[in-house]
C-alpha cells in the first residue's frame, strides 16, 4: 500500500485516532526569515509542531499572511526569543500541540522547523483558521 492511499483515507479534524498515533515526520532547517517573511506550508495537517531559532535574532512566527505583514501593529503573532536557542541548557521551545497546514515567519536568519503531520488533508482547514478568534 502506498503512502498516498493510507493518506487519503477520509478522516476529518475531529478524529481522534489521528491524534494519537505519532505523527509522520517533517522537517526544514537552515530557513533565513531575515530580509522577507518566509511560509513553511505542511503537506497534511500538523499534529505538532517544534521550532528551534539558531538565530542571535527574535523570530517572530505568524498563523496568517496578514498576521505577518502587520507585526508592527501589534498582530497576533508568537515571538521566539533568542534565549530558546539550542546552544543554551534548555533553549528549545517546547513542542506546540496545533492543527495548522503553514506557519509564517520573520526576523531570524537560520532556523527549523519540525512536525509530526497527520494523515489529514490540508483542505479540512480552510485557509490555515484565517479569521478565527485569535488568529486575525
Amino acid at each position: 500500500m502506498s503512502i498516498h492511499q493510507y493518506i487519503s483515507g477520509g478522516v476529518g479534524l475531529g478524529h481522534v485516532g489521528a491524534y494519537q498515533v505519532s505523527g509522520m515526520p517533517f522537517a526544514s532547517g537552515s530557513i533565513d526569515a531575515s530580509t522577507a517573511y518566509k511560509v513553511v506550508e505542511f503537506p497534511y495537517v500538523t499534529r505538532w509542531v517544534q521550532i528551534i531559532n539558531h538565530d542571535t535574532n527574535e523570530l517572530i512566527i505568524a498563523f496568517t499572511e496578514n498576521q505577518i505583514q502587520n507585526v508592527s501593529a501589534g498582530s497576533n503573532h508568537i515571538k521566539l526569543h533568542p534565549s530558546f536557542n539550542p546552544n543554551r541548557e534548555g533553549g528549545y521551545l517546547p513542542r506546540l500541540e496545533m492543527k495548522v497546514t503553514k506557519l509564517y515567519f520573520t526576523g531570524s536568519n537560520d532556523f527549523d522547523v519540525i512536525a509530526g503531520l497527520t494523515n489529514i488533508s490540508t483542505n479540512m482547514i480552510s485557509g490555515n483558521w484565517t479569521g478565527s478568534v485569535g488568529v486575525g
